[in-house]
């Protein structure tokens, strides 16, 4: 299997740009593979943005997100590559990802990354 390619999603135009409003989306069934054990990981992603220009459109961020089911990757680094993928793309004013991870061997994890555009000066 291929390693997973931001090049699946897709964007479409902010119809409202001048305006700050918030955008939450939550996937609750995300899966990846803990490169030590190999076992699946399961977790919720929830995505919190303030546009710009762009809006990731949502069935390229579930084929995107699927991408990971075989992917042997630590939490925070998942966290991470999705963030720095997402702002890449959309070049958004603020985005959040928090991954909170399902209990295994009696420990949660949730991993938090942030990304928030500097303004020109």
């Amino acid at each position: 299997m291929s390693e997973p390619t931001a090049s699946i999603l897709e964007t479409f135009d902010n119809q409202y740009p001048r305006r700050d409003y918030t955008i939450q989306i939550v996937c609750p069934e995300f899966t990846s593979v803990c490169p030590k054990t190999g076992q699946p990981d399961f977790g919720t992603l929830t995505f919190t943005y303030v546009p710009d220009r762009k809006c990731v459109e949502l069935k390229s961020l579930k084929l995107y997100l699927q991408q990971f089911r075989n992917e042997g990757i630590f939490y925070e680094n998942v966290t991470n590559r999705i963030l720095d993928d997402l702002v890449s793309l959309l070049a958004p004013r603020r985005l959040t990802l928090e991954a909170a991870f399902t209990a295994r061997g009696g420990i949660t994890t949730t991993v938090t990354a942030t990304f928030e555009a500097t303004s020109p000066e």
